[in-house]
């Protein structure tokens, strides 16, 4: 059983004070917005309820001396370049000294990526990668700095409100790509998880398996690093909490305690991808964007690179299989090697089914053989290799056709025995 204080305690210690979470804590904007700045530019998401939010966020605002500026529209899914140009532009002209982001993960990102380009120019190819905002900031001449951001997460998914990552899509190749630096984290963060109760079906579950994503990805490539014992708990707790209480959200919405642990959840997956890197499941999901949502992709591919892992990853295989065991006949006591990465795939794959969720690629309406093209060639761009570094089975560009291949072919089709595991 997934543990609610144990996980505010981890998140506790991840962020402190910096860091505003729960239910009905909306309100509170206002004072830790004033504290950054009392200009703002407000970059928010439109859905059923949410100009309810907003309002809340303004007044909120209002009261604490801050006054908006304007408001602009959020991202699209993904977070294509043009919305991020248009972010950009709207964010230069008002010139905030703060600027309050209310969405889901593409609009964070979105405002991340825009906030960059706004402050230093240039062009958006010129950040991809690890470091580079923060490169530039230092060698810029006037010692510029990024306006203090204040983000406010409506969906319980990628922790895009609480890291260092900006995912950007090239709408036109279908290809997603990743700024990853500490000058992006955003000053502070905000989820009330009360916002989340109108979220459909769909989006719930998408979010909740993202979260999965993060912490079982960042746990597979701890693997032999000193923070390895400390993401145990951390995935303990946000696996565990998805496993035990997304079917209950899916049944009824409303449930405000599995609202409360899905937000948990999520966020305890943000504070993994702190710890340490996605690896597999996150890289191949970068070039699925046109067929399907982030989190449903890495939810699929999760599985096939489990067993591709396996034989590097047998403790964490003990610690994830046991969260599923519910969704499994295996013994996982008594299995080691591929056998254990075989069962706790099988596992995590019935549990998708569990909530409906396609467990092959074949099953997605659009797949085609040029996704898995356009995954291996992607995967080869040095503007990614960190996901290839950071598995716990590394891959050079040399071997990404020769390993990598066989487990997008095995999910394509659900045949775990196509995947090869390194010698």
């Amino acid at each position: 059983m997934a543990n609610f204080d144990q996980a505010r305690a981890l998140l506790r210690e991840f962020k402190g004070d910096k860091y505003l979470h729960g239910l009905g804590v909306l309100p509170q904007i206002g004072g830790i917005t004033a504290e950054l700045g009392r200009r703002a530019a407000l970059v928010r998401d439109d859905f059923p309820g949410a100009d309810v939010f907003v309002g809340a966020i303004k007044e909120s605002l209002a009261a604490s001396g801050v006054e908006v500026l304007g408001e602009i529209a959020g991202a699209r899914p993904n977070a294509p370049q043009e919305d991020l140009a248009r972010i950009t532009a709207q964010l230069t002209d008002l010139n905030p000294d703060v600027i309050v982001s209310f969405g889901g993960g593409s609009t964070i990102d979105a405002t991340k990526a825009g906030e960059v380009l706004r402050t230093l120019g240039g062009d958006i190819e010129d950040y991809f990668g690890t470091g580079l905002v923060t490169q530039a900031l230092a060698s810029s001449a006037q010692g510029k700095r990024l306006t203090p951001h204040v983000a406010v997460q409506t969906a319980a998914s990628s922790g895009a409100h609480l890291t260092k990552y900006s995912n950007i899509t090239d709408l036109k190749t279908g290809q997603k790509k990743l700024i990853v630096d500490e000058a992006i984290v955003p000053s502070r963060s905000v989820f009330d998880y009360e916002v989340t109760y109108g979220a459909p079906p769909s989006l719930t579950a998408d979010g909740a398996l993202d979260g999965i994503a993060h912490s079982l990805e960042v746990l597979y490539g701890a693997v032999g690093k000193p923070y390895y014992a400390h993401m145990e708990k951390v995935a303990r707790e946000s696996i565990g909490l998805v496993v035990e209480y997304l079917p209950r959200v899916m049944e009824n919405p409303q449930d405000a305690e599995g609202r409360e642990a899905l937000g948990l959840a999520t966020d305890l997956g943000g504070y993994a991808i702190m710890l340490g890197g996605t690896n597999g499941g996150h890289l191949t999901s970068f070039s699925l964007v046109d067929v399907l949502s982030h989190g449903r992709a890495c939810a699929i591919m999760n599985p096939y690179y489990t067993v591709f892992f396996a034989p590097a990853v047998q403790e964490p295989l003990k610690l994830v299989g046991k969260i599923y065991a519910g969704y499994t006949d295996a013994d996982i006591d008594r299995l080691d090697g591929r056998e254990l990465g075989v069962a706790v795939a099988e596992a995590m794959i019935a549990f998708e089914k569990r909530i409906g969720f396609p467990a092959t690629l074949d099953e997605v309406p659009g797949f085609s053989e040029a996704h898995i093209e356009r995954a291996l060639t992607a995967a080869k761009n040095p503007q990614l290799k960190m996901k290839l570094e950071n598995m716990p089975v590394p891959l050079t560009a040399e071997m990404v056709d020769e390993y990598m291949g066989p487990v997008l072919k095995a999910a394509k089709t659900g045949d775990l025995s196509l995947i090869k595991n390194v010698q």
